[in-house]
């Protein structure tokens, strides 16, 4: 079975996930060469944490707090590179590491430049994606997803350069635009004119899964011609099929021979997320008006999804937005994993609070 409205549409919830999975979870926020050089960075915003993604002068990228030491001004917006990263208030000025190297007229007792550095989280890069955790101390994110390593690495995800990048606010639960993305029973009917002809719903299968991971496998008619070559590591039945994979709780990604499409969720309140995408390509496979026509396709595939699921939170509110069955493995799988996925996240939250919303995702 599937959720009522009220789990798409509940603030109480939306505060509990807040405080478990999507505090503890990792988040993808982009790619590693969207930061090719250094002082190369960008911004992004999780929960109520401002954070710069910057590449600095040791190669390494990190993910610093946006938010200057003096009084809490945010430091950087947008996209760009940086020599230092200046307070557009007092003009304390940080290094592209985050240690605090300028703060003007600061001549009180006690006061020591080198105390003030720019708290930095928890990163790592896996598959040529950055993910950033908001804890302090969490366990390690690659070691979760090996089995899922075993299904990209012929694709040679790493070696995707990002060629489109955009962000737009959706009005929908996040959850509504993670299981959207993650069932191919939708795609015949929301997606006519753009992926029925590629990707039809009744030939979709279940991929793995794991206690980080879910995916499926869309599959092309045998009438249809492979969509680009791609890595020499791939078989025929992988040039001939996508690969959509969910990284719980914000990452969903399809993988095809040559175009990596990702989509980054960054939940603003209960009935609205910030989506942050990524088109990414196999080396040269493919040329510029080819590029351009795919990047064109995935604007109208992401249009049709938004109207659809912003339709559907005004549909959830109401009293008769009953929980309703879901189809099968093939098709709707990955929303049972997903569901249990929360279910485990929110469970601990349970046992402290018997009366916490979070009971409705655990009983399901």
């Amino acid at each position: 079975m599937g959720m009522d409205g009220s789990f798409y549409t509940s603030q109480e919830l939306f505060e509990l996930e807040k405080s478990t999975v999507l505090l503890t979870g990792w988040h993808c926020v982009g790619r590693a060469d969207e930061v090719l050089n250094s002082g190369d960075y960008f911004t992004a915003q999780l929960l109520d944490e401002p954070l710069i993604i910057v590449r600095g002068d040791d190669g390494h990228i990190r993910v610093l707090a946006n938010v200057c030491r003096h009084r809490g001004m945010m430091l950087a917006e947008g996209k760009g590179n940086a020599k230092r990263f200046v307070c557009p208030y007092h003009a304390w000025s940080y290094s592209r590491d985050g240690q605090l190297v300028r703060a003007a007229r600061m001549d009180n007792k006690g006061f020591q430049i080198s105390d003030y550095r720019l708290p930095e989280y928890s990163s790592e890069i896996w598959q040529g994606f950055i993910y950033v955790n908001l804890t302090d101390a969490p366990s390690a994110l690659a070691p979760r997803l090996i089995e899922l390593d075993k299904f990209l690495n012929p694709y040679e995800t790493h070696n995707f350069r990002v060629v489109h990048t955009a962000e737009e606010i959706w009005q929908c639960n996040w959850k509504c635009l993670v299981e959207n993305f993650m069932e191919g029973y939708h795609l015949s009917i929301v997606h006519p004119s753009t992926l029925r002809g590629y990707t039809p719903s009744q030939l979709c299968t279940k991929g793995p899964s794991g206690l980080s991971f879910t995916s499926y496998f869309a599959n092309y008619p045998d009438n249809i011609p492979p969509r680009g070559h791609g890595s020499e590591g791939l078989t025929e039945q992988q040039r001939h099929r996508s690969f959509l994979f969910n990284v719980f709780p914000t990452q969903v990604t399809s993988q095809a021979a040559n175009l990596l499409v990702s989509l980054s969720l960054q939940p603003v309140n209960v009935d609205q997320v910030r989506v942050r995408w990524t088109l990414s390509v196999y080396k040269d496979d493919l040329d510029d008006e080819a590029i351009e026509g795919r990047i064109a396709l995935w604007i109208d595939v992401n249009r049709e999804d938004r109207e659809k699921l912003e339709k559907l939170q005004v549909a959830l509110r109401s009293s008769k937005a009953l929980a309703g069955p879901l189809a099968g493995e093939d098709q709707e799988g990955t929303i049972q994993d997903f569901h249990k996925y929360l279910a485990r996240g929110f469970r601990h939250a349970v046992y402290l609070n018997p009366d916490s919303p979070g009971q409705m995702a655990t009983r399901r």
